[in-house]
């Protein structure tokens, strides 16, 4: 209870922008959108690092809110309090995360992913995405699953996607925007992503006698870079077609319809 009382400033040798991220624990609660009764159950449960001390009362900062939102977005996706403690647990310890998802010792080993992670301090992230950061494009990163909390660090699931996402960014498009066209991506993606494993299950896995996992690791290993290859080319030549009438449109939109466009196949 004592940290609540009296009102005190963070202290002023901190630059400005980290002390306008410093929060009490009732500040912090409703940032989170949570009540001070759970932030404590969550800091007594170590969901938390410790806060910073000045006195009896504790100053948070902007990674226990980026925190609390990993929280809330893992809590929504159906995980529970103690396996999200062993999850944080594992993510700031090295510990292999697939073994508490239940994935030790399977027998595909093919590197099914080729994105590389990103570290980045929350001043890094703001400097990507100047004026873009804000606590509502933050809940939505860590929802989508492309930003998580490691420490005093922010980590980013896909150096590729970060880059895109930073240059659409400085071609004048909102964060916000960005994100929501990543929902609706994802959403496709996975509808893809679908389609070509049913193939495989159909086709490729009812096929092969047990015992055969090397052969099977093998096999997906070639044919995800096929599917691969065909939503590259598909995707290629249907935004070619968008882009191609988009362009017409704000030509003939701006009175340049009679000017040479671009050049069509055939």
């Amino acid at each position: 209870m004592g940290d609540e009382r009296g009102r005190h400033e963070p202290p002023t040798t901190q630059p400005p922008e980290a002390a306008a991220r410093q929060y009490r624990t009732a500040e912090l609660a409703e940032a989170a959108g949570i009540t001070v009764r759970t932030l404590r159950f969550y800091r007594e449960r170590k969901l938390l690092p410790p806060p910073r001390r000045e006195g009896r009362i504790a100053w948070y900062g902007h990674q226990h809110l980026a925190r609390l939102r990993t929280i809330g977005a893992l809590l929504e996706r159906g995980h529970t309090l103690g396996g999200i403690a062993e999850l944080l647990s594992a993510f700031e310890c090295g510990r292999d995360v697939g073994e508490l998802l239940g994935m030790a010792g399977a027998a595909v080993t093919v590197p099914w992913t080729e994105e590389a992670a990103v570290r980045l301090t929350p001043e890094e992230l703001a400097d990507r995405f100047a004026g873009e950061v804000t606590p509502e494009n933050l809940a939505t990163s860590l929802d989508l699953g492309y930003l998580g909390v490691d420490g005093e660090e922010i980590v980013h699931v896909s150096r590729r996607l970060l880059d895109a996402s930073t240059d659409l960014v400085r071609h004048g498009i909102p964060l916000a925007a960005v994100l929501a066209a990543g929902r609706e991506v994802r959403a496709h993606a996975d509808a893809l992503a679908a389609t070509f494993t049913g193939l495989l299950r159909d086709h490729v896995l009812t096929g092969l006698p047990p015992g055969e996992d090397g052969a099977a690791a093998e096999t997906l290993g070639r044919l995800r870079a096929l599917a691969r290859t065909v939503v590259d080319a598909e995707l290629a030549m249907a935004v070619d077609r968008r882009v191609r009438t988009e362009l017409d449109n704000w030509l003939g939109a701006h009175g340049a319809a009679g000017e040479p466009g671009p050049a069509r196949p055939g």
